[in-house]
């Protein structure tokens, strides 16, 4: 069914919200792409994104919530693995994930201005998906990243849901965890469909939950049962939903 939009809330969003939220990126982008190279992994070189997503949040009346980061040691690197609604998923983790991380993403996102350079210049990492060479060294890239203590955040969905449910997981994320025995954190992120869905740029104000499941020890995993592990962390993702 289609949603009904206050006319007010869109004037508002257009002549104010998203000019300020250009500024904004724009901002942020400049910042990190100075901050990175000489503070890596460092609080100040997270702090433009970090701040750039709390005030998108707050420009378009987006609550969030944040629940279960009692259950992770933050002296451990992780595997984040979400799913993906919409464009309100990156404020969310940006904003409240109080993790050093880099991104698993789209290798076409590298042409956006300034946002590209911007991530490059953080260490986010890009995959080609058409190319599996190219996609096999990106993660490698990945692992060398975590052996320094940093987490990676993967959409293992590999694209944003056209209806806010879940869809099937690609498997490379999860090949990571195993070969470094590292432990996987599903997590699922609700209401941002409903803030923004794909295919539209209109905002609905509202709240986002960011439900952190327990880690998935994946120990007892090799690549034979990759698809035992890619399951039970879609089942725990998809129970918070």
């Amino acid at each position: 069914m289609k949603r009904k939009l206050n006319p007010f809330l869109l004037l508002y969003e257009y002549l104010v919200a998203v000019p300020v939220w250009a500024v904004l990126t724009i901002v942020a982008a400049v910042l990190t792409m100075l901050f990175s190279p000489v503070w890596p992994d460092r609080k100040i070189s997270y702090f433009p994104a970090r701040f750039w997503s709390r005030a998108v949040c707050a420009l378009f009346f987006v609550r969030v919530r944040v629940t279960g980061m009692e259950q992770l040691d933050p002296r451990q690197s992780y595997i984040f693995m979400m799913n993906h609604q919409s464009w309100f998923d990156i404020f969310t983790v940006y904003g409240w994930l109080p993790y050093f991380f880099k991104w698993i993403m789209k290798a076409d996102l590298r042409r956006i201005p300034l946002v590209g350079r911007a991530c490059e210049s953080a260490g986010h990492i890009f995959i080609n998906r058409e190319s599996p060479k190219a996609a096999q060294r990106s993660l490698e890239k990945a692992k060398s990243v975590l052996r320094h203590g940093v987490s990676v955040v993967i959409f293992p969905e590999g694209t944003r849901s056209r209806d806010g449910r879940l869809g099937r997981f690609k498997r490379g994320g999860f090949k990571i965890a195993t070969d470094l025995g590292l432990p996987v954190v599903p997590v699922t992120l609700r209401g941002c469909f409903e803030r923004m869905p794909r295919g539209t740029f209109a905002v609905k104000p509202g709240r986002i939950d960011m439900v952190v499941h327990a880690p998935i020890d994946v120990s007892a995993h090799s690549a034979d049962t990759i698809p035992d592990l890619m399951q039970q962390t879609w089942d725990a993702i998809n129970a918070g939903l």
